[in-house]
């Protein structure tokens, strides 16, 4: 696992590059949240290849516990990748309340991460 660091406008954000899964459980989650906060980053970068298809199956309750730490510990999180093969409604409106609220986004493209947590 790879961490780039983004800066601008006084935020800085922590792109995760891997070719594994980097969250694969609820403790996962947790992990990489704890470590990139105590590393001093405001915002965290990941893509959708490197999390668990788990995490869409909200019946489990695996995103709703992550999200909630990153919320609690005020960090930012931006999902890079092409959520509509998500057909489910439920997945769709989470995205879509997510990316109303902005704290937590679901996005296409780093330049959208970098740009919504720039602004």
């Amino acid at each position: 696992m790879t961490i780039i660091t983004h800066q601008n406008n006084n935020t800085k954000m922590a792109e995760v590059i891997s070719e594994n899964t980097v969250i694969g459980s609820i403790e996962d989650g947790l992990d990489i949240l704890g470590d990139l906060y105590y590393q001093g980053f405001d915002a965290i970068i990941l893509y959708e290849k490197n999390i668990t298809p788990l995490f869409f199956d909200l019946k489990n309750r695996m995103a709703g516990e992550i999200l909630q730490k990153f919320s609690n510990y005020r960090m930012r999180l931006s999902i890079i990748g092409d959520y509509g093969k998500y057909e489910r409604k439920s997945v769709q409106d989470f995205i879509f309340e997510s990316n109303k609220t902005g704290h937590v986004t679901f996005v296409n493209t780093l330049q959208e991460a970098l740009n919504r947590f720039s602004a």
